[in-house]
């Protein structure tokens, strides 16, 4: 089964479904409430996965909860079993992903600098294009 095949994208995006209920039902405290599965990839051959997950919250969230995933790796695994037909059921691997913090980062400084390049030209006398339009 090559990488990008449909079937592949198919058992991703069902492997992705199951776990990230497990995840939602997982019992362990560790594990914070506003965690996100992104996405799942599983190996063509089905024995292993990548789980990319994020965490809203700081960097002791994020830790504690990167450890309760790794511990739960084996429940979530056999919820992989339980709801999934297939042939091998692969060893999940956890990776943080924080590109959504990342872009709200961004939108926020984004933001600052449009408000003071703003402050800026109104200070200059300057009027904007898009007020002249709105007039």
């Amino acid at each position: 089964m090559r990488k990008n095949s449909i079937k592949n994208i198919r058992i991703n995006g069902e492997v992705m479904k199951v776990i990230s209920e497990a995840i939602r039902f997982s019992k362990d405290p560790r594990i914070s409430p506003m965690t996100s599965v992104m996405e799942v990839e599983v190996a063509p051959d089905l024995k292993t996965c990548k789980v990319w997950v994020t965490v809203m919250g700081d960097d002791e969230d994020r830790a504690r909860t990167m450890e309760g995933l790794k511990s739960a790796a084996g429940y979530i695994r056999s919820t992989v079993a339980k709801e999934l037909n297939m042939r091998y059921t692969p060893e999940l691997r956890f990776i943080l992903d924080d590109s959504i913090e990342y872009a709200i980062n961004m939108s926020k400084k984004i933001d600052e600098v449009a408000a003071a390049d703003a402050k800026a030209r109104q200070e200059r006398g300057e009027v904007d294009e898009e007020s002249e339009a709105e007039e």
